[in-house]
């Protein structure tokens, strides 16, 4: 595989949600790219649009929510190949969400693991039917061909006793067991890219250490993509190459991970790494904690969104918003500081 192929382009998109109220601009112009083979990490509060983004990806993002503007190029590349053709570019904005297009690519090309998999999986179904139900729509296997699939993809994913997990229910099954399985649905297809919507965040912390070890090594298996949805900072260290830091469904940093770690310059990157507990951190020190909170998504600033929390805020902070720069080469920030 050639470095740094571009697998999915994001560029300008803008998913809002018109209620009676007003408009809540869940994404509101977010760029980024995720590259073959690599994991990109979405980092950010919670409302700052990183789920959404992720919604308007497999194009499942709830009514009335609608990707008003902006594009999501899919570049399909060939079974082993490092090339594509223009007709290899689908951008999934255009397709209709209940389509037949975008229903090849939703599970088969594109898959999803969400936080809490007792609300994805269905209670009435064991975990092998709901794993051959995504094989079958997808790939021209018998019924017994699919459930020894499902057996294989519970094997790989490091689940105990797999030909008797196959038959089992959802809620017969560990919180860690679940995500294990819901992992196995989402791989089961061989897929290009993996989303994955805060997949440990319900997790203690051990379950958590063993998910993110199975991802990395499925993902080497693989060779698939991953974009990792967090809050969760030492996972970002732990498992991204680049990371796209949102606040309040706008870009504010984009980045490799080292450049995001070793020199952040968005003041709210650096209210975010403030905020991580540290081992060197005196004994009943206070953590460090970003001022306020992320503003009613009816009432947003005007000029920079971050304006009321920055440490760094001038004047025209609160008049114009900020522009999109590339301060260093790779290393893209939305701050008057650097203009």
């Amino acid at each position: 595989m050639v470095e740094n192929q571009i697998l999915l382009e994001v560029k300008g998109l803008k998913t809002h949600f018109i209620l009676d109220e007003g408009v809540v601009r869940a994404v509101d112009g977010a760029s980024f790219d995720v590259l073959r083979g690599k994991t990109m990490a979405i980092v950010g509060e919670s409302g700052c649009g990183k789920s959404v983004t992720a919604q308007s990806v497999l194009r499942i993002v709830p009514p009335p929510g609608e990707i008003i503007a902006g594009e999501i190029n899919y570049y399909r590349y060939a079974q082993g190949s490092d090339t594509f053709s223009m007709a290899d570019v689908i951008d999934l904005a255009t397709l209709d969400p209940r389509g037949s297009e975008i229903r090849k690519i939703r599970g088969n090309e594109i898959a999803i693991v969400f936080q809490e998999p007792m609300t994805s999986l269905s209670p009435v179904h064991t975990m092998g039917n709901q794993i051959m139900e995504v094989i079958l729509l997808h790939q021209e296997v018998s019924k017994e061909e699919a459930r020894e699939k499902a057996i294989d993809m519970l094997e790989r994913v490091g689940m105990p006793r797999p030909a008797q997990t196959v038959d089992s229910y959802p809620f017969e099954l560990s919180g860690g067991m679940r995500q294990r399985g819901m992992i196995a649905m989402a791989l089961s297809c061989n897929p290009s890219l993996l989303i994955a919507d805060e997949p440990t965040t319900a997790l203690d912390v051990t379950t958590e250490a063993q998910i993110l070890d199975l991802m990395r090594e499925l993902q080497d298996d693989m060779g698939m993509a991953i974009m990792y949805i967090t809050h969760n900072l030492g996972v970002v260290a732990e498992m991204a190459e680049e990371v796209v830091v949102m606040y309040l469904g706008k870009v504010a940093e984009r980045a490799s991970v080292d450049a995001i770690f070793h020199n952040p310059l968005h003041p709210y990157t650096r209210a975010l790494l403030r905020s991580i507990p540290r081992i060197e951190q005196a004994r009943g020190q206070r953590l460090e904690a970003i001022k306020g909170m992320v503003p009613d998504p009816f009432w947003v600033p005007d000029g920079c969104e971050f304006n009321p929390r920055c440490s760094s805020v001038h004047g025209i902070c609160h008049r114009e918003e900020p522009p999109w720069i590339e301060a260093e080469p790779g290393h893209w920030v939305r701050c008057h500081l650097y203009a």
